[in-house]
């Protein structure tokens, strides 16, 4: 077709090609071209099927917060805000942005809690946050019921936007940094090209894209549907009503603070001289447009609303009036009811998708007023298929977590435990029971499901040439296991894995359960990148892995297997091909308890079989269950960092402390090599440091505030009750100058500021420590 028959916006010129082509024009999808083009891409084009702001974004309430209980998105809120202050000006057109602040209040001492919890986690981050007194509260919303009110959580600057000028200022943005958007142009079909590139199919043509970005909103399922993705995205009914003017609203001076009852489940806000409030419902209330999951949007929705229900939103209704009082004499002018997406978990899935090239998404963006408990667990749509072969044996014996879709146990009862999970902000009832699955691995023997490990088999002719590419220790000698990192191009640490070299050219990679696909994207792109003859296989669901760990693990799989375990034939880090009760195992001489300990991979369907065999062989010597809640102890103890917690992204190996693993002097260029250099030159700025606590009922898990001489300088990264020295335990990143052995500082927990001191690492010396202490000695001895 020509140019003209093209009903394309006035701005636009039909292209064919594009870098970064983007599917979806909402608020999301506009952002992103806007950024990807002010950030210098060249070629970035946007397809919208109808109009700009279709889908959620028109019809959404607009409201923005610094808040966030992640602490990520707590950094991309800050952004966000501090871009929408400035939008207007630097696009010239308006954004509707009002920043009254905002208020959640406290009507429940766990709420009370929470805002605690909350603000040690906000205190070490850019954006204002105040746990208020119910006082101040009203001094604030003079307009609320205060019989209720315990406390408020307020953050000045929070407020709300217009989304639909938001978008129109972010795609005059986009524009005028060198990006198309083109609508209405429907993406009919999506076809991977054999270089790693797309075919983009629309009703005007083919675009050939490098890499192809969903932010479809509640369309992103269909779009992900064409390539043979499923997207697990939920379109939800959600209701907002709009009074008329409201004369106690009217006569107010300013602008009162957005309002989010976090009980009653609603937000409410100022609109003109009336107020809107909103409700999200449990999920007994809760509509789900089926239909839509089942045979897809109807083809022509896009600005269309659907049939209101105050029915079902009546207790939200009524737990607002009674908070805000003006609101029963109040005439509703307009309930909104629109469209909006849910992911699983309620967090939105961002970044490239693994197995496919060069596809990305951002979709599934969500907003929960549950309470954000440590160790949180939600159970609905659980067990998933990923169950290890001893999920039967232990799924009443022990308290089970959720790691990235495996059931794993937490912790295991015993007669007179309070058993189940019992979320609290305090010590609770899983506390004294990990203290006694600790003892037993350090006095005896435990035994731990591992199953969960993300675990990739590589192997060809340029398998060692790849892991030395992506691996900044050296690659272990055949029979050996080492731990290495993976390092961004800036140096930062993108993952921790150990690399068993299995045989010539044959390796195992071992990560985290919430890593899995994580590294193997990573893995798998630099792969195709450098041409590497390899074969890469994702195992992680193929192979069970049982841990056994402590002073009589040796003795009690000796009675198992004709191998010499003995330490002089199978060192600390050795990996090996054996059997266990003639079941073959791959056994790596390693445990994250830093006690005496080996990893047993399997088979999946053996893991009953095994784990029948190893407790029955260990019954002598008291063998028994430990847990992932034990194990952590056990590893912040031993002074082990954890991938995620003391080391990310946003961290340097050097700062993590971990220039052991880090080999600049190997031949190999490995990725972050040179940036990692400069770091080193320039000299680091703050340093990973290891604290112990004076606390009471309450201790550190990570992301909590540092503080020295009345201010914030740095946060802790994990942390927990150490029950081998009674005290409680954390890692911190604090400046270098105040990071020496016995420097004091404190840590907030709870509000309360805890005395830490800077210990020298380990609390506990590892049993490959204590053994090489223990044959020095005798060897001095003798002399």
């Amino acid at each position: 077709p020509s140019q003209e028959e093209k009903p394309f916006s006035l701005e636009a010129r039909w292209k064919d090609t594009a870098d970064t082509l983007i599917i979806g024009g909402g608020c999301v999808g506009v952002s992103l071209a806007y950024h990807l083009a002010k950030g210098g891409m060249k070629d970035v084009l946007l397809l919208e099927k109808s109009e700009l702001t279709a889908g959620s974004t028109w019809h959404a309430a607009g409201l923005t917060t610094y808040f966030h209980p992640g602490i990520n998105l707590k950094k991309i809120h800050h952004y966000s805000i501090k871009l929408y202050e400035k939008l207007e000006e630097e696009t010239g057109q308006a954004v509707g942005f009002h920043q009254p602040g905002s208020i959640r209040i406290a009507t429940t001492p766990t709420r009370v809690d929470e805002f605690k919890y909350q603000m040690t986690r906000a205190g070490w981050h850019q954006a204002e946050q105040y746990l208020i007194e119910p006082e101040k509260v009203q001094e604030l919303f003079p307009l609320l019921n205060m019989e209720k009110i315990l406390a408020g959580l307020y953050n000045p600057g929070d407020g709300h936007i217009d989304p639909y000028s938001l978008t129109m200022a972010l795609a005059a943005g986009a524009r005028k940094y060198g990006a198309h958007l083109n609508y209405p142009v429907q993406v009919t079909n999506l076809k991977p090209r054999a270089d790693g590139t797309w075919e983009v199919e629309t009703p005007y043509g083919i675009i050939h894209a490098k890499r192809i970005v969903n932010t479809a909103g509640f369309w992103a399922r269909e779009i992900g549907r064409k390539i043979g993705l499923h997207h697990p995205l939920i379109p939800v009914h959600h209701q907002y009503v709009v009074t008329a003017t409201i004369p106690e609203v009217k006569v107010l001076k300013k602008e009162l603070p957005v309002l989010r009852d976090l009980e009653g489940s609603y937000y409410l806000r100022q609109e003109r001289d009336g107020l809107l409030f909103g409700p999200y419902e449990n999920e007994e209330k809760m509509k789900l447009q089926e239909s839509w999951v089942a045979h897809g949007v109807p083809p022509g929705f896009g600005k269309e609303l659907f049939e209101s229900d105050l029915d079902r939103i009546m207790d939200h209704v009524e737990a607002a009036m009674e908070m805000v009082p003006v609101l029963k004499q109040a005439d509703i002018i307009n309930v909104v009811a629109g469209p909006i997406t849910y992911s699983p978990d309620i967090l939105p899935m961002v970044g490239p998708h693994q197995a496919v090239q060069n596809y990305w998404v951002a979709i599934g963006f969500g907003n929960p007023m549950i309470v954000s408990y440590p160790k949180e667990e939600r159970f609905a749509g659980r067990p998933t298929e990923r169950v290890s072969g001893l999920y039967e044996t232990f799924k009443s014996k022990c308290s089970m977590g959720f790691h990235a879709g495996w059931e794993q146990p937490h912790w295991f009862y015993k007669p007179r435990d309070e058993t189940g999970y019992k979320p609290s902000f305090r010590r609770t009832n899983w506390f004294e029971p990990v203290g006694r699955e600790c003892k037993q691995v350090v006095e005896k023997v435990g035994v731990i499901d591992l199953t969960p490990f993300g675990k990739f088999s590589i192997k060809g002719s340029d398998s060692v040439k790849l892991l030395d590419h992506l691996f900044a220790n050296v690659i272990p000698k055949v029979g050996f296991t080492n731990i290495s990192h993976m390092l961004t191009p800036k140096g930062r640490v993108y993952a921790e894995l150990t690399v068993s070299h299995l045989r010539p050219g044959e390796f195992m990679l071992v990560t985290g359960s919430g890593s899995e696909l994580h590294d193997l994207r990573w893995i798998e792109e630099e792969a195709i990148r450098g041409e590497y003859n390899v074969d890469i296989k994702n195992v992680t669901d193929e192979i069970g892995v049982l841990g056994i760990a402590g002073p009589y693990a040796r003795e009690v799989l000796q009675k198992l297997t004709t191998e010499d375990l003995s330490d002089a034939a199978f060192n600390f880090l050795l990996s090996r091909h054996l059997k266990i009760a003639d079941i073959p195992v791959t056994a790596i001489r390693i445990s994250y308890t830093g006690e005496l300990g080996w990893e047993l991979y399997h088979e999946r369907k053996d893991s009953a079989a095994l784990y029948s065999a190893i407790m029955e062989a260990g019954h002598e010597r008291g063998i028994d269950n430990f847990g992932t809640y034990a194990m952590n102890t056990l590893r912040l103890e031993k002074g082990f960092r954890a991938w995620g917690a003391e080391m990310n992204c946003d961290t340097n190996p050097l700062e993590a402390g971990l220039k052991y693993f880090i080999k600049l002097n190997k031949p190999a260029d490995f990725i972050g090599k040179q940036a990692l250099k400069q770091i080193k030159e320039k000299g680091l700025e703050r340093q990973l440091v290891y604290l112990t606590l004076k606390t009471d009922n309450v201790d550190p898990e990570g992301n909590e505030s540092v503080w020295y001489d009345n201010k914030v300088i740095g946060n802790t990264t994990s942390g927990c009750y150490s029950y081998s020295t009674r005290q409680s335990l954390a890692f911190a990143y604090v400046p270098v100058e105040l990071s020496k052995v016995g420097q004091k500082m404190e840590v907030e927990l709870l509000g309360e500021k805890y005395p830490a001191t800077i210990i020298q690492e380990p609390l506990v010396m590892t049993e490959p420590m204590r053994m090489r202490l223990q044959k020095m000695g005798s060897r001095n001895a003798r002399t």
